[in-house]
């Protein structure tokens, strides 16, 4: 695990119902990082994601923006140790 690192993450606006899971599990798959993503019941999505910094760095501004008919209003984030507990990125279920 050493060089990777951990990002929880929060976005919020309009980011349901807009294809944003899908579009970030695409983004996430393309740059080859892992974890997850999954709607909140308050509207939000909320993402679990591992990889390298730089490339970390690059989801995190892809979620800033998410898909065309997405809104982001704000992206919250910690910072974190990888585990090395995913294999590769999911669409989880509603938490």
């Amino acid at each position: 695990m050493s060089g990777t690192r951990r990002a929880s993450l929060r976005i919020e606006g309009k980011v349901q119902g807009v294809f944003f899971r899908e579009s970030a599990r695409v983004e996430a798959t393309r740059l080859g990082l892992t974890g997850w993503v999954r709607n909140r019941p308050d509207g939000s999505v909320e993402a679990v994601v591992e990889g390298e910094p730089a490339v970390l760095e690059e989801f995190i501004r892809w979620c800033h923006r998410g898909p065309s008919q997405a809104r982001v209003s704000g992206v919250q984030r910690t910072d974190g140790e990888a585990t090395g507990e995913f294999s590769h990125f999911n669409v989880e279920r509603t938490s």
